[in-house]
Order: structure tokens, then sequence, then C-alpha cells
């Protein structure tokens, strides 16, 4: 994982706080992201996690990378477990159905997010776990 993560998702905390929930690096460099809201599988309570995201079409693609640690992304869990999640889309907010993919769905959706961050490659090599990717389709 980045040695200088921690300071990193401190900045975007910080960004985030000042802009209203506007603005965050991944905006700053000019990536496609979305912020997911999803039901803790245990709490119920909502989890908000903003991601690196690749459009297809309406729906969008998301990978579980967590920046190619060990561990698997707590999101993922809670996705999983999710008939249906909030998407956050330059502030539009709309309900999505989760999918993950496997096989050739994922295989394609891993070359469609590939494009859009090539360092997931990296994420891959770093990792002995599969990296899971979800598609989100918008229900409006």
């Amino acid at each position: 994982m980045p040695r200088f993560l921690p300071q990193i998702v401190k900045c975007d905390s910080v960004i985030q706080s000042v802009s209203g929930n506007r603005l965050s690096l991944l905006d700053i460099g000019d990536l496609p992201n979305i912020t997911i809201r999803v039901p803790g599988r245990k709490s119920g309570a909502i989890r908000t996690t903003q991601l690196l995201a690749a459009p297809d079409g309406s729906d969008w693609l998301i990978a579980g990378s967590y920046f190619g640690g060990p561990k698997m992304p707590a999101w993922v869990f809670n996705v999983r477990a999710a008939d249906e999640i909030e998407i956050v889309v330059h502030g539009e907010v709309s309900a999505a159905v989760p999918t993950e993919l496997f096989e050739a769905d994922r295989d394609a959706a891993w070359q469609t997010l590939r494009t859009v961050w090539p360092n997931f490659d990296l994420y891959e090599q770093r990792t002995d776990r599969r990296i899971p990717v979800f598609r989100l389709r918008p229900l409006t």
C-alpha cells in the first residue's frame, strides 16, 4: 500500500469537508468517481465511501482494490450484503443495484477500470487476493 496513504486520506477528508463534499482529490485529479452509501451488514448504519469508478454506459464499475492491500475493504462486505445501495454522482443521488462480477464479465469490467486507472494493474500485482469488481446499475 502507498506509504503516504494516511496523509492522503486526511488531506482528502479536509478537502471534502471544506468543499461541503463537492470536491475530492479524485475530482482534482480529474478521475471519475462516485460515492456509495451502503447499510452496514451488521449495524444497519449507513456507511459512505468515495471510490474511483469507471462509467460503463449508464452503469458504474467499482473495484475493491484497497491499493492492492492484503485485506478486503470493509465496504465490499456491505455491498455484497445489500440488495440496493445509493450512489452519488456529481451531487445527484440515485438508488442502484450492485452486482458482483465473475469470470468473463469481471475480466471485461477490469479492462474498463484499467483504462480509467492503469494502476489497477499494480494493485493486482501487490496482492494475493482476487480484487472484487461490481457493476452498479442505477434504478432511475
